[in-house]
């Protein structure tokens, strides 16, 4: 298993280097703007290395979105990240799965993912795994709650979607994390990535505010369970200060 994390995105490597990780995600451009990325300054390093990188796209990116506003930018940035992260050699680009507004159709929000991934098989698909993340509120959110999430796939399954895991997401949208693993392989049939996070917020808040290992309300066991038991990269968003101890301790209890 390999495990790492979140860094800031101007000096991966280091980063890397500094907290022992053999897995690192990052961002290429602004992650509450819609500007493509600029080539990164170490891509050619970071094809070379032996690190798994993953590239998380922009907060501000909703395919679901039935504003036009808002969905077409998506689409278009969705491609645009993709493309720039097979240029740092990323196995995956991490997309969150979005939602609609109170007074829409949520089927209406899972059609547009479809159209997302329908539209790119015609011109070939993707440049790098496109990995949908559960999140954490929303009462039309397309992938917080677990069959909402099996609708999804329903409609983007076919397509070579990914998934990515987020504990921190899972806890606080209400979805025991006892056995998730399992739950999630039987809609999904794969884990792509995992974000291992423990949550400041107690179980069902809706909350997606992570915390260090053993410093929140998730019990640090099951966050080890789920590690052992997916069968991907690990990556921890968890603060700073306290990643190089998370990444230790959770090599020390799976490996």
């Amino acid at each position: 298993m390999r495990i790492g994390a979140h860094v800031r995105d101007d000096d991966p490597l280091t980063a890397a280097a500094e907290r022992g990780a053999e897995v690192v995600q990052f961002f290429l451009s602004d992650p509450q703007g819609w500007k493509a990325p600029k080539p990164h300054p170490q891509a050619e390093q970071l094809r070379a290395s032996e690190l798994d990188v993953f590239i998380h796209a922009p907060y501000v990116i909703n395919v679901a979105s039935l504003n036009n506003r808002i969905r077409i930018p998506s689409r278009k940035a969705v491609g645009q990240q993709a493309k720039a992260a097979a240029e740092v050699g990323a196995r995956g680009l991490i997309v969150h799965g979005g939602h609609v507004t109170k007074d829409d159709e949520p089927a209406e929000g899972v059609a547009n993912w479809r159209k997302l991934f329908e539209r790119q098989a015609a011109d070939g698909g993707f440049d790098v795994p496109v990995l949908i993340e559960n999140t954490a509120g929303g009462a039309n959110a397309m992938a917080r709650k677990f069959d909402a999430l099996a609708r999804l796939w329903d409609a983007v399954g076919e397509f070579g979607a990914g998934f990515c895991l987020d504990t921190c997401h899972a806890h606080a949208a209400g979805e025991e994390l006892l056995n998730i693993v399992d739950r999630v392989k039987a809609i999904t049939g794969r884990i792509d990535l995992v974000h291992l996070n423990d949550s400041r917020d107690e179980f069902d808040s809706s909350r997606d505010r992570h915390a260090n290992i053993g410093a929140g309300t998730i019990d640090p066991d099951l966050l080890v369970a789920v590690c052992a038991s997916a069968g991907a990269p690990v990556v921890v968003e968890t603060p700073d200060e306290g990643q190089a101890d998370d990444i230790a301790f959770l090599r020390g209890k799976v490996q």
